[in-house]
């Protein structure tokens, strides 16, 4: 029975990181605009921004060697690896003026600094890691990084990963201490909170059956209340689906011209995770490694410091896995449901073409707990199977499109899809994700409110003050940026406060 209609100005669909942000901007820069969100889960953060569901790096191109690939001719390319750390300082901006503006109370209940290093062996990987870092190394936004090949020096670094390690051959890693640990579900609770303080309607246990488009011009999304076993329909004049991998198949139901001829292919994750005080405290830092020959991007190995709920936790992984589900709490039918007549040859052309991924994932899928302790002691020759526990992580949809390189061309990253006329959008993808939220919604302000982006941009620049301005080319600026947002956040190395304070 439908017994209830409503209408607002935007609607949220999902309450994860990404509508938190585009919620808290909105909230900023037209407060008299009403927000209503909805969210199938009982809770803010619950699926791909939950902090046990993805790796909790605060990516920033300091560690991830994918992001520097090796060119034809032996360079490094950087460019990316500049881009997505321009992209987190934009995130580190917002998160310090919520926290001046007093809207966040403490921000060590979701960021922390941590190093981040690159972990590498063999003389054909050292050789790059050497190169990148010499690549890196006077770019202002990489500034204080450090080399070593000295096996001595690495015992001091990472004392875990050295112990009992036999070297038989060369071995080298990067180190640079302004790294983060950000948990993104304590983030996404903070920010929620604060839009309903703020006003915003938040609605859970809320499942969007369909979204369709009335002759005025209105978005329509027919809601079931999962509480009261009612059907609601709610009409606004803008929409955004920050869902997760839900966010492909309601896209798909708006029926919009730049909905067709995609699709999504689903992976899931797992990690190791260890909690013995004695072994946890021997390790404090990100340390990434290298995709193995032929693995995807999204398998890179890392030995992450995670604090959840103040709790200090070592993480390795991730271990890749396959499920149809596109959520954590999906359904087996999500990956079947998402192939229609629009995207059937995309999909079938990502299928021809990524036999190396079929490939990888059927062998992650046969991993034993075993061969999983093998790979982890790759890292740490010493690990015990006694020390370490599996977790399931959240489920990744990689998003597959025609590109000029081709039909069915796998990406891997994060994009906005949305109408031509801006009135619905949607964020499709997985890494950086989380760690770039800030950049992505500001990419949403500006293709869906392009008439109102002029008048907020004083407000924005107050919010973020490189807006616009590229940090690598204003090194005094963004000088300036790094030492006051990291003030604001209180990004210091806490061990090393406690080891102070103890003295």
């Amino acid at each position: 029975m439908s017994d209830k209609q409503t209408k607002t100005d935007v609607i949220l669909i999902g309450a994860g990181i990404m509508s938190a942000t585009l919620g808290s901007l909105l909230k900023e820069l037209a407060p008299q605009w009403e927000i209503k969100v909805f969210e199938k889960l009982s809770d803010a953060g619950e699926e791909s921004s939950n902090e046990w569901n993805n790796a909790g790096t605060g990516h920033s191109a300091l560690c991830e060697l994918n992001y520097t690939p090796e060119k034809s001719d032996g360079s490094i390319d950087i460019r990316k690896a500049v881009k997505i750390n321009e992209q987190f300082q934009l995130s580190k901006q917002f998160w310090s003026y919520l926290v001046n503006s007093q809207m966040i109370h403490d921000p060590q209940d979701f960021i922390r600094q941590i190093p981040h290093m690159s972990f590498v062996e063999g003389e054909k990987n050292v050789a790059f890691l050497k190169k990148r870092f010499e690549a890196l190394a006077n770019n202002p936004l990489f500034q204080g990084m450090e080399f070593s090949d000295d096996p001595e020096k690495l015992k001091e670094w990472v004392p875990l990963i050295m112990e009992g390690r036999t070297l038989n051959e060369p071995i080298a890693a990067t180190k640079i201490d302004s790294g983060t640990d950000v948990n993104f579900g304590a983030l996404t609770r903070i920010l929620f909170d604060h839009l309903k303080r703020r006003g915003v309607e938040i609605n859970y246990k809320h499942y969007v059956k369909d979204i369709k488009r009335n002759s005025d011009g209105l978005w329509e999304v027919k809601m079931h209340n999962m509480d009261s076993g009612t059907i609601e329909h709610h009409t606004a004049k803008f929409i955004f689906i920050g869902a997760g991998g839900g966010s492909l198949p309601l896209l798909q139901k708006t029926g919009i011209p730049e909905s067709k001829h995609i699709g999504g292919f689903p992976v899931s994750g797992l990690f190791m995770v260890c909690k013995n005080p004695e072994v946890v405290e021997q390790h404090h830092a990100k340390v990434y490694g290298k995709a193995k020959v032929g693995a995807p991007p999204m398998s890179v190995p890392h030995l992450d410091t995670r604090f959840i709920n103040n709790e200090k936790t070592l993480l390795f992984g991730p271990f890749a896995g396959f499920s149809p589900k596109f959520l954590k709490t999906g359904s087996n039918m999500d990956l079947i449901g998402s192939v229609k007549p629009n995207n059937v040859i995309t999909m079938l052309a990502a299928g021809v073409k990524e036999m190396k991924l079929t490939k990888y994932l059927i062998q992650q899928v046969m991993l034993s707990n075993e061969q999983r302790m093998e790979e982890l002691r790759e890292f740490i020759p010493s690990a015990k199977s006694e020390d370490w526990n599996i977790v399931t992580a959240g489920q990744r949809v990689q998003v597959i499109k025609d590109t000029e390189a081709g039909k069915g061309t796998l990406q891997f990253g994060t994009e906005v899809v949305n109408a031509a006329d801006g009135s619905i959008a949607a964020l499709l993808g997985a890494s950086p994700g989380a760690s770039t939220a800030v950049h992505v919604m500001l990419e949403v302000l500006e293709k869906c409110f392009p008439q109102h982006v002029k008048e907020w941009e004083p407000k924005i620049k107050e919010m973020i003050p490189s807006y616009g301005v590229s940090l690598v080319e204003n090194p005094d600026l963004f000088q300036d940026i790094h030492a006051t947002t990291d003030n604001t956040l209180g990004l210091v190395d806490h061990r090393k406060t406690d080891m102070l304070q103890e003295a």
